[in-house]
C-alpha cells in the first residue's frame, strides 16, 4: 500500500453497489477487502489486482464470524479506513403478510449485522482519529409504501443508528455517510435475489403492483452503479461530507415529495400539536 492509499472493507462486494464501490476504490489506488457469502464473484477482481484486493467469506448475520473477520483484518492490515455496510436484499410483502421470522431475518441482515461490524472497527478509527462508515440505505429509509413496510423499517432503523453515530464520532474525525439510492441495475431485483412473502389475496391489488414492479424491473432500472460508486467516493473526499446522499433522479423526486408532504402535514396540525403543552404558568 502506498502512503496515501486507504483500506476499504466492503460487505456484499461480489455484486451490485458493493462490487461497483470496490472497483472504484481500486481504481483510486486503494486496497479493498471485499466480503460476501460466496466470494466467487470477486475472483476476477482479485486476479486483476492480487496485491490490492482480497476476498473473504462473510455472512453478516453471523455475529461470531463478523468478530473474527474484523480481528483478522485489523491484525493483518492494521486499520480499516472506510467501512461500507452494503450487504442486503429486497423483501416484498404486505405488513400482514410478513412473518416474525422474515422480519427478524431482515433486521439481522440490514441492522444488527452492520451494527456489530461497525462496533468492531470503531475503536481503531477513534484511536487514529480518522475513518469513514458508509451505510447503504435506500430512499425507503425515509419513506415507505405498500409492499415495502418491512424493508423500509430496516433501512429507517439503520439510518437513525447512523445519524446518532455521526453525532457521536464527529469529534474523533470519523465520517458517517448514509447512501439513499433509488432504482439501480444492481441485480437486487434479479431472479432469486428478491424475497417475497406468501401472498394474502386481500392485498392482491395494492401490494400486487409492487410485486410486479420488482419481478419485472430487473435490468430496466435507470441508475448506473458505477456512477453511484463515483458519487460515494466524491462525497467521502469532500471537506463537507453530507450525512445523507440520495442517488438517482427517482430518489431525489421521491424524497422531495415526501419532505413536502411531511412539512405540509406538520403545518396543518401545528396548532393541535403545540396545544398539548402545559399552559403558561402551569
Amino acid at each position: 500500500m502506498s502512503g496515501n492509499a486507504r483500506v476499504w472493507l466492503v460487505t456484499g462486494a461480489s455484486s451490485g453497489f458493493g462490487r461497483a464501490v470496490a472497483e472504484a476504490a481500486v481504481a483510486a489506488g486503494d486496497t479493498v477487502i471485499g466480503t460476501a457469502r460466496r466470494t466467487g464473484g470477486l475472483d476476477d477482481l482479485v486476479a486483476a489486482h492480487p496485491d490490492r484486493v482480497e476476498a473473504i467469506a462473510l455472512d453478516v448475520t453471523d455475529g461470531e464470524r463478523i468478530d473474527a473477520v474484523a480481528a483478522d483484518v485489523l491484525a493483518r492490515y492494521g486499520r480499516v479506513d472506510v467501512l461500507v455496510n452494503n450487504a442486503g436484499r429486497t423483501q416484498v410483502g404486505a405488513f400482514e403478510e410478513t412473518t416474525d421470522r422474515e422480519l427478524r431475518d431482515l433486521f439481522e441482515l440490514h441492522v444488527f449485522g452492520p451494527a456489530r461490524l461497525t462496533r468492531a472497527l470503531l475503536p481503531q478509527m477513534r484511536e487514529r482519529g480518522s475513518g469513514s462508515v458508509v451505510n447503504i440505505s435506500s430512499f425507503g429509509g425515509q419513506l415507505s409504501f405498500a409492499g415495502f413496510s418491512a424493508y423500509s423499517a430496516t433501512k429507517a432503523a439503520l439510518e437513525q443508528l447512523s445519524e446518532g453515530l455521526a453525532d457521536e464520532v464527529a469529534p474523533f474525525g470519523i465520517k458517517v455517510l448514509i447512501v439513499e439510492p433509488g432504482a439501480f441495475r444492481t441485480g437486487l431485483f434479479g431472479k432469486g435475489a428478491a424475497y417475497f412473502s406468501a401472498e394474502n389475496p386481500a392485498y392482491a391489488e395494492k401490494v400486487g403492483a409492487t410485486r410486479r414492479l420488482v419481478q419485472g424491473g430487473d435490468g430496466s432500472q435507470p441508475g448506473d452503479p458505477a456512477k453511484a460508486a463515483a458519487a460515494i467516493l466524491l462525497a467521502l473526499d469532500a471537506d463537507d461530507t453530507p450525512l445523507r446522499l440520495a442517488l438517482g433522479g427517482d430518489a431525489v423526486d421521491f424524497l422531495t415529495a415526501h419532505l413536502d408532504s411531511v412539512r405540509a402535514e406538520l403545518a396543518a396540525w401545528e396548532k393541535v400539536s403545540r396545544g398539548t403543552d402545559f399552559d403558561a404558568g402551569e
